[in-house]
């Protein structure tokens, strides 16, 4: 299907309050320099490879998961400051949709934004949609075998930004290239 939408926005009514443990962790991050990892998330079977991937990176240093939907919708709390702040952040997609790359170019600066398509990583489950049609350990081990190729090209490209920093270009793909 060929069809695209042209670009849009969208209202978001405004909240009173932060969530205290994303607080608290955001805060910890920043303090330890942590790279934000956000990712796809849902019911679609590549979503959840998305998050279970992200979720596997993330244990690595120096990244840490991030939670998108606050960094994105509480735009007062700690954890969207860390994102728009942090030197490199990290947006995991499940598909060629990039919903969420697409989202995140609007709030952080696209030469600090690695944004990975994951599909190509394992070319799977194509036609399938919901997670459940794939078993969870199946799911669990296609994530692994994702976050195995990503953390040496995502570690690359950390060390290349921190060495080029402030790096001209825009967002890149785990490989380096533009996205």
């Amino acid at each position: 299907m060929a069809v695209r939408t042209p670009d849009f926005t969208l209202e978001v009514e405004g909240i009173t309050g932060v969530c205290p443990a994303g607080e608290k962790w955001a805060e910890d991050k920043i303090a330890n320099k942590r790279i934000p990892v956000i990712s796809c998330e849902g019911p679609c079977v590549r979503g959840d490879i998305a998050r279970l991937a992200a979720n596997l990176v993330s244990t690595e240093a120096p990244f840490a998961r991030a939670c998108y939907a606050e960094a994105a919708l509480v735009p007062h709390s700690t954890f969207a400051r860390w994102v728009r702040e942090a030197d490199q952040v990290v947006v995991i997609d499940g598909c060629f949709l990039k919903c969420l790359g697409r989202v995140f170019s609007n709030l952080v600066d696209e030469e600090r934004m690695t944004h990975i398509d994951i599909l190509p990583l394992y070319n799977r489950y194509t036609d399938l949609f919901h997670m459940d049609e794939v078993p969870e350990a199946e799911r669990r081990e296609t994530a692994r075998q994702v976050a195995d190729q990503l953390l040496p090209r995502l570690r690359e490209t950390v060390a290349s930004r921190s060495a080029a920093a402030p790096m001209a270009g825009g967002s890149t793909d785990c490989a380096g290239d533009p996205a």
